[in-house]
């Protein structure tokens, strides 16, 4: 179960390397579980990724 402002590390070719779990799509609950769509802000990226990391 994965629940609100969770670290996550991404595991795909994006460049991204973590991210902060901010919502699932298509369900009123603050958790996913497996299988679940959910919206991630990019904290980390590595120099050269097409996603950029966020600015604090």
């Amino acid at each position: 179960m994965i629940q609100m402002e969770t670290m996550l590390v991404v595991a795909d070719n994006t460049g991204a390397r973590s991210a902060k779990m901010i919502g699932v799509l298509g369900k009123r609950s603050r958790t996913a579980a497996i299988g679940d769509v959910i919206t991630c802000h990019v904290r980390d990226s590595i120099p050269t990724a097409a996603v950029k990391k966020a600015v604090l």
